[in-house]
């Protein structure tokens, strides 16, 4: 089923203004003053929608977008802070050398805003992120669980039956891609859910990596009802009930969303 933020860049940029407004911001400033001082970097930025609240800040800020198509979009909507010189969108991959030579160890905080999901080898990724921090940064992490009800992103199906349907995405992967074909999904649609299949990460998986990876969780936050669904929906957002939070791999199943500050054991 195709939402309107589907098609239409200027849709989601204004959601992530406001769900970065109204919960992203408030979350971090729980643990981590912004100000001007504080520099920021968003990886996966899409259209730069969540950076906009930190730069009303004075947060100078970087973002960076794999997709060219979305980074095209990021610097026409943010032209006026690109022309300022307060922010910088740059068209990368995080893991070139070029990219870490230049932003290595510059930022306060780090900002992954439902991108993790979508990144291949997280036990890699996550534990390079240090590099970019300046001592006593953090990362932000907002992710949906892959156990939820459509953790696979199955919503972007046409099919409103599959786009709706709750849990679809985990079966395996043979009968899956089977279902989807016999719907009529498009192949680049099938592809992108198989893809969302092999990097889906539940909340076990991710904060073993961040133990790992010599991380401590500063702050967590679980949602019953994830605070984006505000914008796209018109629910209200809701925590996660205690006792549901407090359960290992069941609230992985009922958790539509987890936002994560963390920072270096060493701070």
């Amino acid at each position: 089923m195709t939402l309107a933020q589907h098609k239409d860049f200027r849709i989601r940029y204004q959601q992530q203004v406001d769900n970065a407004r109204g919960y992203v911001i408030p979350f971090i400033e729980e643990k981590m003053p912004l100000t001007a001082a504080t520099k920021v970097l968003d990886i996966g930025c899409g259209e730069g929608g969540v950076l906009i609240p930190f730069l009303e800040r004075g947060c100078p800020a970087v973002g960076i977008e794999l997709d060219e198509l979305k980074a095209g979009y990021a610097r026409q909507l943010l032209a006026d802070s690109i022309a300022s010189g307060q922010v910088e969108i740059v068209n990368q991959n995080i893991y070139e050398e070029e990219a870490l030579t230049r932003f290595r160890g510059q930022f306060d905080l780090i900002i992954l805003k439902d991108v993790i999901e979508h990144i291949p080898d997280q036990e890699r990724f996550i534990p390079y992120l240090q590099k970019f921090l300046k001592p006593g940064g953090f990362v932000f992490f907002g992710f949906p669980p892959w156990y939820m009800p459509h953790g696979g992103h199955q919503q972007v199906c046409k099919s409103k039956f599959l786009s709706m349907l709750p849990w679809f995405h985990l079966l395996p992967n043979p009968l899956y891609k089977g279902i989807l074909k016999l719907s009529g999904e498009y192949d680049a649609v099938i592809r992108e859910l198989l893809e969302n299949k092999s990097t889906g990460i539940s909340i076990e998986r991710f904060e073993k990596i961040v133990r790992k990876s010599g991380y401590t969780i500063a702050l967590r936050n679980l949602y019953l009802v994830n605070p984006i669904y505000q914008q796209k929906f018109g629910l209200k957002p809701r925590k996660q009930f205690r006792l549901v939070a407090a359960i290992p791999c069941f609230r992985d199943f009922v958790t539509t969303c987890a936002y994560y500050l963390i920072r270096s054991e060493d701070e």
